[in-house]
């Protein structure tokens, strides 16, 4: 085990399980340029010897709040020191989506909602989130929210960070994180997160190595508690990560922030919904 005690906030256990999906091969062959390990289904077993070896001390895991996986589940019942779950919601969905959400995070270790636009291509400041929006800031439930240029051959624009400057004005209590990173808009995400204090980044399927020059001189300064890590491991190894953001050029203390404390703050720390 590496000295560090990390946060993956982006864990994928069932790659496996969506290897015959086609924009994904593309991503994995055009995109990552990844080998078999690509699309490899962890068991509870596996995953911690992977998080153990990288310094990981807890995992976020996805599961769809429609017909949620089991398997998924049952990580986060077996280790619920190690597990944490992300609940994926389509909010095209409508009304029951968010009642199930409610019910997910009302039996599970739920610790943030998680949209990704690109999906069904529409922009996070279209209305029909808007009741995503307002359920999440009942809750005191962070959202994740896929920006920059989706890896796979789809459309991308929709998630251009600029959309979530009408979402942070208009839900000033939501508490947001950018997932995936802002590429190539990285310069409009951290004017964004300078202008609005509950918005934030993870830098899940990006590699810390590629960071660019201006995104770590913001971790280093005014963004210390804005950025988060994650791997969106098997895509990019949690290891590769770690390792990778052990050389970035990093003051005292940031290291931490990004690695852990950050998301320890934002997805572990106690809810205060507005109403509680």
């Amino acid at each position: 085990m590496t000295g560090h005690r990390a946060i993956d906030c982006w864990v994928n256990v069932t790659m496996g399980d969506v290897k015959d999906v086609e924009y994904l091969k593309r991503a994995k062959e055009d995109y990552f340029k990844a080998g078999e390990e690509f699309f490899t289904s962890l068991s509870v077993d596996e995953c911690l010897a992977d998080m153990d070896e990288a310094g990981v001390e807890k995992a976020i895991l996805t599961v769809r709040v429609k017909d949620p996986s089991e398997a998924v589940l049952d990580f986060a019942r077996q280790r619920p020191d190690r597990f944490a779950l992300a609940a994926h919601v389509r909010p095209t969905a409508g009304l029951p989506e968010l009642w199930r959400l409610e019910d997910l995070v009302a039996e599970h270790p739920v610790v943030m909602a998680r949209v990704v636009p690109f999906d069904f291509d529409l922009p996070p400041s279209d209305a029909q989130y808007y009741p995503l929006y307002t359920k999440c800031v009942e809750m005191d439930l962070p959202l994740s929210v896929n920006t920059g240029l989706p890896g796979p051959p789809v459309p991308g624009e929709c998630q251009d960070p600029i959309h979530l400057d009408r979402v942070c004005y208009r839900f000033p209590l939501l508490r947001l994180c950018m997932a995936h990173g802002a590429d190539p808009w990285w310069s409009t995400a951290m004017r964004l997160m300078l202008k609005y204090p509950n918005l934030h980044l993870m830098t899940s399927a990006y590699s810390p190595k590629y960071l660019p020059p201006e995104v770590v001189h913001f971790m280093n300064t005014r963004g210390q508690d804005k950025i988060l890590y994650a791997s969106d491991h098997p895509v990019l190894s949690m290891k590769r990560c770690i390792a990778e953001a052990d050389q970035l050029d990093l003051r005292d203390g940031v290291l931490d922030k990004y690695l852990r404390g950050n998301a320890e703050r934002l997805f572990f720390s106690e809810r205060h919904p507005p109403r509680g």
